[in-house]
């Protein structure tokens, strides 16, 4: 794998320097995981300096994400011509470089950065999977009254699972330029069973871990998470601009 990765890109240099991590970002959360196929993770909180330069926050810490590894996923990054590419329903977690979107919990609040938006899931908040519909891989909140219909039923987001008490959305093929079957409703949640469950697409980590995680996410300073197998980092670390 490697060999082949060096070998795109002497073939392919400008798809190794069309992107770097804009300068507006300031905080950057790193996952890297063995391989395509792992669906382990160790993640990783950096801040960039005054200097340019990354500096590391914290300890590293491991997660869980999708039970087949992952793959190419749709967010800041270009578009690569090597490794899979994730659809609806794969259980791969989407690989790349990924905003940072709201958080959202089952109870009243969190402990956060002021500007990050924190929304309360009760039993009439949505999150829609169904890629056949105009709302796909959005949050949608029923005003009037409590699910009804199967498909309601199938998007509500609280379900009394301790998993999903806490979650952070991780902007990959986000709204309004969503493409339809090419994944949602991808997040940062808490792990199931010690970490030893893998997930459909998510990073999951400890519930300590994730608290941490989101009290730490400012807005403010453009946070993005950067998830790749670890071959595929280190060959883009220097043209991405990546710690």
């Amino acid at each position: 794998m490697r060999l082949f990765l060096l070998l795109l890109m002497v073939l392919s240099p400008s798809l190794a320097h069309a992107f770097e991590i804009p300068q507006v970002c300031r905080q950057l959360i790193v996952g890297t995981t063995p391989d395509w196929d792992s669906s382990e993770v160790s993640i990783q909180r950096w801040e960039r300096q005054s200097s340019g330069k990354w500096k590391r926050v914290g300890s590293r810490w491991k997660g869980r994400i999708g039970r087949e590894g992952s793959a190419w996923g749709l967010g800041l990054h270009p578009g690569v011509p090597f490794g899979p590419i994730k659809k609806e329903g794969d259980g791969r977690a989407p690989a790349g470089v990924f905003r940072i979107g709201n958080a959202y919990g089952y109870a009243p609040g969190t402990i956060k950065k002021p500007s990050l938006i924190y929304h309360q899931v009760t039993e009439r908040d949505l999150w829609v999977e169904d890629a056949t519909s105009p709302y796909y891989n959005r949050h949608l909140q029923l005003t009037d009254r409590a699910p009804q219909t199967p498909w309601e039923l199938e998007a509500q987001m609280r379900l009394n699972d301790p998993a999903h008490a806490l979650k952070l959305f991780i902007a990959h093929n986000a709204p309004p330029d969503a493409v339809p079957g090419a994944g949602s409703a991808i997040f940062f949640h808490i792990w199931r069973r010690g970490g030893d469950a893998p997930t459909s697409g998510c990073t999951v980590q400890e519930k300590k871990y994730l608290e941490t995680l989101i009290a730490w996410v400012d807005p403010g300073l453009s946070p993005l998470y950067v998830l790749l197998p670890n071959d595929v980092y280190k060959n883009f670390r220097d043209n991405w601009q990546l710690p």
